[in-house]
This record gives C-alpha cells, sequence and structure tokens, in this order.
C-alpha cells in the first residue's frame, strides 16, 4: 500500500523506499584509524541503520588487511556498529574461489593467524614459514640470538624462504634452478604500498613486501615473477565478489529492485579509487558486449579494455551466479581522513612521468590517470553517505 509522506504530503509507492545501489565501504582511514574510530562514521551510521538495528541499503566491509579472520574484523567495528561476519572481505576473503589449490600443499606467508586463516578459507595441506624454517634451519641465517622478547615482523625470512620454494621448484633438499618452465603459482592478497594507521605518516603495506619480492626475483633470475592471481583491491575479482554479497543482502530482505549501482567509498587512491574506477570499466564493457555501438564507444574513450577481464577468466573461478553481477556503474569516492593528500596531484600525462616514482599501484596494474579520478572528493564518510542519498533521491523509511 500507498506510504504517506509527512514533510511533501503525498503519497509514494513503497519501492520509493527501496535501494537500487550498495555501498563499499573501505576500513582503514574511512571508519577507523588503528583502533580509533573516526568520529565521522558513527555520524554516517546513524543514517544507514534504522530503529531495529537494519542496514537500510546493502553494504560490505572491503579492506585489503589480510592478518586476521574475517569475525575478528568483524569484531573491531563493533565499537561503531554490530557488523556481521558475512559483509566483511578481507584481502584473501576471495581464495576460497580457487578450489584447485584448496587440497594442494600451500606454503602461506603473511601476519597474524596464518594458518587459521587459510584452513578458514578452504586448505587443507598448509604449510607456514615457521614450519618451513624449523625444518630447514640452514635456509634462514637471520641471527636468531638478537631476537628481542615480541619479535618484529622480519621479512628477511619471508623473502628468503619464498625465493627458495620458487627457485627450487618446492624442493627445499636441492639447490637453486634455472627457471626454464616458469615457477610455482604464486597467489597474492593485498597489494597496497601503504596504509593508515595511528602514526601521522602511512606506514608500509603488503604490496612493499610484493616490490621486494619481485625485484629480488628479477635480480637473481633476469626475469618478471609470474602471479597466479592477485587479490585484494585493487583487483577486479575483490569487487566481484563484494558485487555478489551485496546482491546477496538484497536477496535476503527480499528488496525488488535490482541492484544496478555500486558506490566505493575509500581513502587511497591507488586502491580503493583505481579499482572501482577499473571494476567500473568492466561493468561497462559487460553493458557494451550487448550493444555494437557503445562497444566501439568504450574502447575510443579508453584507448583499449586491456584493463578489463576477460569474462571466461572469471567464470572459470566463480559460480555461475557469481559471475552475473546486476550492477552497471560502479562510482568512486574518495574521502580526506587516511591516506590521500590533496596537496600531492598525479600526472595528467602517463608519457611525462616516471612510473616507479608516482605510480604507486602494483607493476601489473597499468597507470591511466583516468582510473586515479575519483568520482567525488569529500571530507569524511559522513559526507559521502549524504552525497550518495542525494544522488540517489533515496529516502529511508
Amino acid at each position: 500500500e500507498d506510504i504517506l509522506c509527512s514533510v511533501c504530503q503525498g503519497f509514494f509507492p513503497p519501492s520509493f523506499f527501496l535501494p537500487s545501489f550498495g555501498l563499499l565501504f573501505d576500513i582503514d582511514g574511512v571508519l577507523v584509524r588503528g583502533r580509533m574510530p573516526i568520529p565521522a562514521a558513527k555520524k554516517a551510521f546513524e543514517k544507514l541503520v534504522d530503529s531495529q538495528g537494519q542496514f537500510v541499503v546493502p553494504v560490505v566491509f572491503v579492506t585489503n588487511a589480510g592478518n586476521c579472520l574475517r569475525q575478528t574484523k568483524a569484531d573491531q567495528l563493533s565499537h561503531i556498529l554490530g557488523v556481521p561476519v558475512n559483509q566483511v572481505i578481507m584481502s584473501h576473503s576471495p581464495l576460497r574461489m580457487f578450489k584447485k589449490f584448496h587440497d594442494k600443499c600451500v606454503l602461506v606467508s603473511g601476519q597474524g593467524p596464518v594458518l587459521e586463516i587459510a584452513k578458514n578459507l578452504g586448505f587443507n595441506n598448509v604449510v607456514s614459514i615457521d614450519m618451513l624454517r624449523e625444518s630447514y634451519p640452514l635456509l634462514d641465517m637471520v641471527d636468531h640470538n638478537r631476537r628481542p622478547k615480541l619479535p618484529p615482523i622480519r621479512w628477511e625470512t619471508n623473502l628468503q624462504l619464498i625465493t627458495d620454494i620458487l627457485l627450487t621448484d618446492g624442493n627445499l633438499n636441492s639447490g637453486h634452478q634455472s627457471q626454464k618452465t616458469g615457477h610455482l603459482p604464486l597467489l597474492a592478497c593485498n597489494m597496497d604500498l601503504m596504509w593508515m594507521a595511528e602514526a601521522h605518516s602511512p606506514r608500509f603495506g603488503h604490496g612493499t613486501f610484493l616490490v621486494c619480492l619481485e625485484n629480488i626475483y628479477k635480480k637473481i633470475t633476469g626475469k618478471d615473477l609470474k602471479y597466479e592471481a592477485l587479490m585484494g583491491k585493487p583487483s577486479e575479482l575483490t569487487y566481484h565478489f563484494a558485487e555478489y554479497l551485496i546482491r546477496s543482502q538484497a536477496m535476503q530482505r527480499q528488496w525488488k529492485l535490482p541492484i544496478t549501482t555500486l558506490y566505493a567509498i575509500g581513502d587511497n587512491l591507488m586502491t580503493d579509487i583505481y579499482g572501482a574506477n577499473l571494476y567500473n570499466c568492466y561493468l561497462e564493457e559487460k553493458v557494451a558486449r550487448k550493444n555494437p555501438k557503445a562497444m566501439a564507444k568504450l574502447v575510443t574513450a579508453t584507448g583499449s579494455t586491456t584493463a578489463v577481464p576477460r569474462e571466461e577468466e572469471i567464470d572459470s573461478l566463480w559460480e555461475s551466479e557469481l559471475a552475473m553481477p546486476s550492477a552497471t556503474s560502479c562510482k568512486s569516492i574518495l574521502v580526506c581522513t587516511g591516506v590521500y593528500n590533496p596537496k600531492a596531484e598525479v600526472p595528467t600525462d602517463a608519457n611525462d612521468c616516471i612510473k616507479e616514482t608516482v605510480f604507486h599501484g602494483h607493476r601489473d596494474f597499468r597507470f591511466d590517470p583516468a582510473l586515479v579520478e575519483p568520482g567525488h572528493i569529500v571530507q569524511d564518510v559522513a559526507e559521502a553517505v549524504d552525497l550518495i542519498f542525494r544522488q540517489e533521491k533515496f529516502v529511508p523509511q
């Protein structure tokens, strides 16, 4: 039945209050700084949650953090809002879909309870760096006697042992071999070069570790390190998974309008904004495939579609319903409470810049100024929510 609007004294059908959009929130630098909540986050959620504590629009929290379980990350947000674990996407969450590796012997490197994380993702035969180091103590030449009682994260051991695995094809009882036929499959999660915590300046992220590993491998072999897959923002796989969770929430709530627009709110140009814009290219191409004229226009506008994943690649990883997004666009919104520095300029011409000193994105992602151009820049997440509601003319019921 129709609902009376007390403000405008008019009648509106129930669909007027139903969302046709979903929100993808980054966490660090948008909702929290380290363990401290950003004040605007509470204001934002006052607009997003109804009197029963339910979200008025589909929401997922997409973080490149990978040092804990999804449940742990959800618990960390409980001081702002009770967040269901199925609305949290970690950098390693898409690994659930790489089932062809779940029964293979897998070496995991990272921070936090890596064995528990890997088993939770579906891996059944897991080896950690510590297990490897204990089995092959001569491979780790770091002076153990100098370790403090609470050891810091020591990348040198991980870099050394991962390189050993790659150069011996997993046989650590042999010496390094020439790499004529490539190396073992490598799956990497989280490409963030830097991230924002309590410190005034950004800290090294896992992407910095990947830069080290890539350069060590190339220095030794003369060849580029190859990845089976890259996950975490700005990977299309992460946004594809996020869109699926958004769509699932709408179905569970029995909202009949299709979710056609995604809004990605983040603080990092090279991950949040780049990733949202890249996924938007994918969605535009998916729509354009049905219209030759639109496809030609898209290619003309972007120069090529090489940044867009091939549909058969996605279909090989995701279940059929996951490979069919209902969204037709993904819009990026940049907040100024985290990594983003409004004083830093992105060059307008890729040919006039030195890629290594300007583009902080991962080596395997092309530099394109258009992909790091946010749709909107706002002060904080509360302003972002206000902007989205205005854009969508959305009135929560």
